[in-house]
């Protein structure tokens, strides 16, 4: 799914395709230049003048591709029934945006003459990977649906069944009955450059078989939602509209070079920023979801963050790039093999880590059984561990595992005294004061949750920037636990002391979820 991001809508497309032999390489006709253009000259400060040869010119048109590929793309009908409190339009996660065609909804009364739940038609776009009738298509196209309808280039209406989904990708593969159908193939090597042409063709707003063009506008995109751990998007101007959702985009050689998932608009139409699912991604998911009906992913039991420069320079490792654990889940492989909140990632087998997004996919290319050996930073000091990989719950089953409090992990030093100083402090913008009895009944913080409550937060603090909130406790400073305010006093002016212009502080919200938050030292 798209991500929760205001002005992101998803589409309904589908892509994914295992290219008949016949339509590789399928060329288009190029018009002649009507008059011989000029080199053109691009002047820089460093070399001066620099003459390039013009590029060959843009195609005339792109009949020849649509017609050799527009056979394998099909417009997918969808009914499901849905809980009439979470209505939505398919491909506008978000609730926004007008009724389209592809979007209606109604209700019918059951056997006992009680209504049951309303029913929700919704359509996107899809293709053929082989010819005995698979289609790649989104996620949440397909997702909850009870009947598929997908309709061919010559009319044909076929029933179709879901083979598998994968909602960390927004791929999905349905199959019809059948085993001559046209299909296309998926371009995993040579990628068009930002600039090349693309076509896409799908089913925008019910109005299946129509043909869009447009350029590469950039390659990894990150969209800011949970398919972007596995997903570096490609983005393209071709435009692309409700119901193009699942729909392939290809090259002008007649191959996918990605499958259409999302859009940025402020209004819902197109306004020349669209998002596809690389190749290389789509044909190995769709594999997977194939063979086996889903895609299994490695799993460690840990929330991760990006280990940010602020972060970096408050804990005096300027340069470093990384993840840290924000929080383990109790009974994981990763609490199971001693991996600690706060620990510093820096590569798994070997490979490089420099941001969350890069452990969350190094982590899910393992198998169920295999030994990850993860390089930390833990008090300053590196050392490996080794976790032997689960397997990855769905997000639901995730979300659930995350909904309560977690235990204290205490990194960094040993255990403090359980009872505070009962002095109350003001440091970094904030009124902080002891976690006692009264103070976890008011903000409703559990027994397990150990540190300093945070009463006021000023308007004008980094700490209130940083969403800071009343009722957040501060678990640590610097990856070191602390259950006093004055603890909290003393870590700060040490990091003055010592240049420090941010500190790092361990959070801890109402619901037990922690975070580490670099903060400005006033």
């Amino acid at each position: 799914m798209v991500a929760k991001k205001t002005g992101f809508f998803v589409g309904a497309v589908a892509g994914a395709g295992v290219a008949a032999a016949a339509l590789a390489g399928v060329g288009m006709r190029m018009a002649p230049a009507h008059a011989a253009p000029q080199p053109g000259v691009v002047r820089t400060a460093a070399a001066g003048p620099m003459i390039f040869a013009p590029p060959p010119g843009a195609p005339m048109s792109f009949a020849d591709i649509f017609e050799k590929v527009s056979p394998a793309v099909v417009s997918i009908d969808v009914s499901s029934r849905v809980d009439a409190r979470s209505l939505q339009f398919r491909g506008f996660p978000f609730g926004l945006g007008p009724q389209g065609p592809q979007n209606k909804q109604g209700e019918e009364g059951g056997d006992d003459g009680q209504p049951t739940r309303p029913r929700q038609q919704s359509s996107g776009s899809g293709f053929f990977i082989s010819a005995d009738g698979y289609i790649v298509t989104n996620n949440h196209v397909v997702e909850g649906a009870d009947e598929i309808t997908v309709t061919l280039k010559d009319g044909r209406e076929l029933k179709a069944t879901v083979v598998g989904r994968d909602e960390n990708t927004d791929l999905a593969v349905i199959k019809v009955q059948g085993s001559d159908f046209t299909f296309v193939n998926f371009e995993k090597g040579a990628k068009p450059r930002v600039g090349d042409w693309v076509i896409t063709v799908g089913n925008p707003f019910g109005l299946g078989g129509t043909a869009t063009a447009g350029i590469v506008s950039a390659y990894g995109r990150n969209l800011n939602d949970d398919s972007s751990s596995f997903v570096d998007y490609v983005q393209i101007d071709a435009p692309i509209n409700r119901g193009n959702s699942g729909g392939p985009t290809f090259d002008v050689y007649g191959r996918v070079i990605g499958v259409n998932s999302a859009i940025f608009s402020p209004t819902g139409g197109s306004v020349g920023i669209g998002f596809a699912i690389p190749a290389d991604v789509a044909d190995s998911i769709t594999k997977q979801l194939i063979s086996g009906g889903k895609v299994v992913r490695g799993y460690i039991g840990a929330q991760i963050q990006n280990f940010t420069p602020e972060m970096a320079q408050a804990m005096g490792l300027e340069g470093v790039k990384a993840a840290v654990v924000a929080q383990i889940t109790p009974g994981g492989p990763a609490e199971k093999a001693g991996l600690q909140r706060d620990d510093i990632v820096l590569s798994v087998n070997g490979v490089a880590i420099d941001s969350s997004t890069a452990l969350t996919r190094q982590v899910a290319m393992g198998r169920a059984g295999e030994v990850l050996r993860l390089e930390v930073i833990r008090d300053g000091k590196k050392r490996f561990i080794d976790i032997r990989s689960g397997v990855r719950p769905s997000n639901k089953e995730l979300a659930s595992a995350t909904g309560g409090g977690e235990e204290d992990e205490n990194t960094g030093g040993s255990k403090k005294a359980e009872k505070p100083s009962t002095a109350r402090v003001n440091v970094l913008g904030m009124g902080v004061a002891p976690l006692d009895g009264a103070a976890r009944t008011r903000y409703s913080i559990g027994p397990d949750v150990k540190g300093v409550v945070v009463e006021t937060v000023r308007s004008d603090s980094d700490a209130a920037e940083k969403g800071v909130n009343q009722g957040f406790v501060i678990t640590s400073v610097n990856m070191k636990s602390i259950t006093s305010p004055g603890e909290l006093s003393t870590a700060v002016d040490a990091a003055k002391k010592a240049g420090r212009p941010t500190v790092l502080l361990g959070l801890a919200d109402r619901r037990g979820q922690t975070a580490l938050v670099p903060v400005k030292i006033d």
